[in-house]
């Protein structure tokens, strides 16, 4: 008796062991790099591994951890399949409990015109959240608009500010 879950390890150790993080049952390679390259005789391989990531462009900074890291994800701007066009948004973040996707909360002022006044309203949305990030409960993050990646998913994560709000965030209302 134990758990159901199999321990996956890398068919070929020596290869692999240290390009890309294998914890899924698939093996985990970026599609732009190919890995089965002939290697020459009597030569040493490098240790650095090729990794493809870009610059998802709109002045937004490809972060470190994309740059350097060794995680596979295909929905992730900076090193996936994914391109940014259409609305950038901001909003802060309500819940990280699913794996990669984000809940944020954006508010916003809606005008009553018998009062003369406006009413504090509010819309979650569900966002991509790329491993290079790791956004808590409280911070301000902008994502930007993608093509669909589930059935509630449109946007993807482009940049985290951290955000000091103490106590419950979705009690705390901000606009942005």
């Amino acid at each position: 008796s134990g758990s159901a879950r199999a321990q996956v390890s890398c068919i070929c150790p020596s290869r692999h062991s240290s390009a890309m993080d294998q914890t899924e049952k698939a093996y985990q390679k970026q599609d732009a790099v190919f890995i089965g390259s002939k290697r020459l005789l009597g030569k040493k391989s490098s240790k650095r591994s090729m990794r493809y990531w870009r610059n998802v462009g709109l002045s937004f900074t490809t972060p470190k951890e994309a740059k350097e890291g060794n995680f596979v994800d295909k929905k992730c701007p900076f090193t996936g399949n994914v391109s940014i066009r259409g609305k950038i948004l901001k909003g802060m973040v309500i819940s990280t409990k699913m794996k990669r996707t984000i809940i944020i909360r954006r508010n916003y002022l809606h005008y009553i015109k018998k009062f003369n006044r406006f009413e504090k309203r509010h819309s979650n949305m569900a966002a991509h959240c790329s491993p290079a990030f790791e956004p808590k409960e409280g911070d301000i993050v902008t994502v930007g608009q993608c093509r669909p990646l589930s059935k509630t998913v449109r946007f993807n994560v482009l940049k985290v500010e951290k955000n000091q709000i103490f106590g419950n965030p979705r009690k705390v209302f901000m606009l942005f």
